[in-house]
């Protein structure tokens, strides 16, 4: 196993966690279940932590697969950009969770527009994993790339 296996089988998380965490934000939402609420908060600090190494993999897996053929360094680069912007925000996504877990944790609930708060930015770090992550497919698998699609028989 290499630096570039470790970093494919790890970016599943960030990905997967933080559209968990989002729903089960929701359903505790919908039955008013508080318990529920925080143990979301809890999945995205943990997803936060996990991806720290998704994202510092990254680089190694770079030196890896950027000599090999049909790898594409526009997409690399490109992925490398957003993958910044994913990661901080999955950090400030953990961090408003953790100090709301603590702020709170003596409360009887986290206050609504706190909670709506944090579902709103859960959706936006789910659609920049979720672009950073297509993005990183799209460096080794050509036949995903948009130009690919073009060129049906």
């Amino acid at each position: 196993m290499n630096w570039a296996h470790v970093h494919i089988f790890l970016n599943h998380i960030p990905v997967w966690g933080t559209v968990f965490g989002a729903l089960l934000l929701v359903y505790g939402m919908v039955r008013g279940s508080e318990e529920i609420k925080r143990v979301s908060l809890g999945v995205f600090v943990i997803i936060a932590v996990l991806t720290v190494p998704v994202y510092f993999t990254g680089e190694p897996a770079e030196g890896i697969v950027e000599g090999l053929e049909g790898v594409s360094e526009p997409i690399i680069e490109e992925h490398e950009k957003l993958a910044v912007a994913s990661f901080i925000a999955v950090l400030i996504l953990g961090i408003i969770a953790v100090i709301a877990l603590q702020r709170y944790r003596r409360a009887d609930a986290v206050p609504k527009g706190f909670i709506v708060a944090v579902l709103v930015l859960s959706i936006v770090v789910w659609g920049l994993m979720m672009w950073t992550a297509n993005l990183g497919g799209k460096i080794r698998h050509s036949e995903i790339r948009s130009e690919a699609s073009t060129h049906t028989q």
